[in-house]
């Protein structure tokens, strides 16, 4: 009977109890998760429920892949995991490129999957498939959320498995009936915020740092390559101080680029392999030997290596080393700097020479190619196209690439100005990055611009959620080079069987993207002629919308990091 003791007791029966949904966003906000990337399932709803309660945004998307990969950028931008929600089944299926890729750039993510109930474990549910035997070689972490107290535990599990050494994604599936229960709030376990795990800055050995110190100091062609973990670190400023002190040349790849702005005299692109065949000393930092780095065999085996890196099974991998470090880059490097104080001669005035000769090469790869980055030749030249955009950016401009062969041609050429201001998609190269990356960098940081360009097959995977940038007023100016080709696998067709043999599964519809980006809301521009290419630029710049400027290159050019892959000869 209801009278007002009942009514009474219910009502606090209902403050007391709290859903498993509501755990998770409970969880989420004590990791400092502002926004979740999502396409949404029954499986899911909950979460939902509880981010509106939590205050943390849900930005939903039309497929899981872009979820995942939006999950990826945030982290990469912001320092902060990544969050995607997606429900079971095909919802977590089509999230797994982006948990690869992920996986393979070391950025520490969340991706949360619906399940069906447990207690209709292996009755062929709705959507019901082996998450977590699917993702977990493939993530740092991967399990199943058994009971409704366990959800914010093990969501907080999750994360300090993502952080653990070097970061990566991990994965948590949440049967529907666990999410959607309701348990007493005493019973359930929720961390703290700041007190369920530790530092991540790893110090180094003591020992290790002194002898880099002493081999740093005593060298006299010494060069350090900037890598990923440079930016995952927040090293930026330990590893321009110690460049700068010492004299030391310094290449960046992958998130490292832009920690030495392009014209800085210790900032250098072009002469990396002169650099790695003619030094004595070579420090890489926070970047495996994978295929990238010719699995070590580019060092000179003369020459003194040193290895840094988050990760200890990464150190020594594919080549031997001097010295390895395992730990923070920033911490370390600025750990070596200040041991380098002890000595009364760092050497850094001998080295003025080297820098001079280094500088000399840069100079000689330039000339070489001056001509091609003001061609007027149309179709337009990649190396035109690529030359204007790195003209294009500013000190705020975050650039994104998405591509095969074009985006090879801008590794090249452009340079970010400032720190974390370079997205690729990392060692797994994975195409359609492109505009979740952009949803996250601009997202994460409304303040920036953001800058893509993408390869026409490369925009094509994921280009449907232009749509959603457009919902959520997320403007970006975006650069379709578009070659109607997969262009990189075409090369290598034509290098291996020949021209007769060269566009089997390979070529693509003449598809007109600024099309594409006005029937979506967008700003749209079509360019042919490589004088049209900074006209129109600025227009998307100054449309305020997310916009796609089309323009058409010429399919008959390749760059030259295509035509050197391995795969092909």
């Amino acid at each position: 009977m209801a009278d007002g003791k009942g009514t009474t007791e219910s009502t606090t029966s209902e403050k007391t109890a709290i859903s498993g949904g509501h755990l998770v966003a409970k969880a989420l906000k004590a990791e400092g998760v502002d926004v979740i990337f999502t396409l949404c399932g029954g499986h899911i709803i909950d979460i939902y429920d509880g981010c509106a309660d939590e205050g943390i945004d849900v930005v939903d998307v039309r497929h899981e892949q872009v979820a995942a990969h939006a999950a990826d950028g945030y982290a990469r931008i912001t320092g902060k995991p990544g969050c995607a929600v997606v429900t079971a089944g095909p919802g977590t299926t089509d999230a797994v490129t982006g948990i690869a890729n992920a996986y393979r750039a070391e950025s520490p993510m969340l991706v949360i999957g619906g399940q069906g109930a447990l207690s209709q474990h292996k009755m062929g549910s709705l959507q019901d498939l082996p998450h977590v035997d699917m993702i977990n070689p493939i993530s740092k972490f991967a399990a199943t959320v058994p009971h409704t107290e366990r959800v914010a535990d093990m969501v907080s599990m999750a994360f300090r498995e993502a952080n653990s050494g070097a970061p990566g994604p991990s994965f948590l599936e949440i049967p529907r009936d666990v999410l959607d229960a309701s348990v007493p709030l005493d019973k359930a376990r929720i961390p703290a915020k700041g007190r369920y795990r530790a530092s991540t800055r790893q110090a180094g050995d003591p020992d290790a740092i002194e002898r880099l110190a002493d081999l740093l100091v005593r060298s006299e062609r010494p060069s350090i390559l900037l890598g990923n973990q440079v930016w995952t670190t927040r090293a930026t400023q330990s590893a321009t101080d110690l460049v700068r002190a010492l004299n030391v040349p310094a290449y960046m790849n992958g998130a490292g680029r832009g920690t030495l702005a392009p014209g800085d005299p210790h900032h250098f692109q072009l002469s990396r392999r002169y650099a790695f065949t003619n030094s004595d000393l070579i420090i890489i930092v926070g970047t495996p030997f994978d295929f990238r780095m010719g699995y070590g065999k580019r060092l000179s085996p003369d020459a003194t290596v040193v290895q840094i890196d988050l990760n200890y099974a990464t150190v020594g991998k594919n080549r031997d080393i001097d010295l390895g470090i395992v730990g923070d880059a920033d911490v370390i490097l600025s750990s070596v700097l200040q041991a380098t104080s002890a000595y009364g001669d760092n050497g850094s005035q001998s080295r003025k020479t080297w820098l001079e000769e280094l500088r000399t090469q840069e100079q000689t790869a330039l000339d070489k190619r001056a001509h091609l980055l003001t061609s007027d030749s149309t179709p337009i030249h990649p190396y035109r196209l690529v030359s204007e955009i790195n003209q294009f950016l500013t000190e705020d401009s975050i650039y994104v690439g998405d591509g095969g062969d074009i985006v090879t041609f801008s590794g090249q050429v452009v340079q970010p100005k400032s720190p974390g201001h370079w997205m690729d998609p990392g060692p797994l190269g994975t195409l359609g990055v492109g505009v979740p990356f952009v949803m996250a960098a601009k997202y994460a940081r409304p303040d920036k611009e953001v800058v893509a360009l993408f390869g026409d097959g490369a925009f094509s995977l994921t280009g449907w959620d232009f749509e959603t940038l457009v919902r959520f007023d997320l403007p970006f100016v975006g650069i379709v080079g578009n070659n109607s080709s997969m262009n990189q696998i075409r090369y290598g067709q034509i290098a291996k069987y020949g021209a007769d043999r060269g566009e089997i599964g390979n070529t693509l519809g003449d598809v007109n993207y600024a099309e594409f980006a006005r029937m979506l809301g967008g700003h749209g521009e079509e360019v042919r002629d490589p004088a049209d290419i900074a006209p129109a630029l600025r227009r998307a710049r100054e449309s305020g919308k997310p916009s796609l400027v089309n323009v058409w290159i010429d399919p008959e050019v390749y760059a030259p990091g295509t035509m050197n892959q391995t795969m092909y000869k």
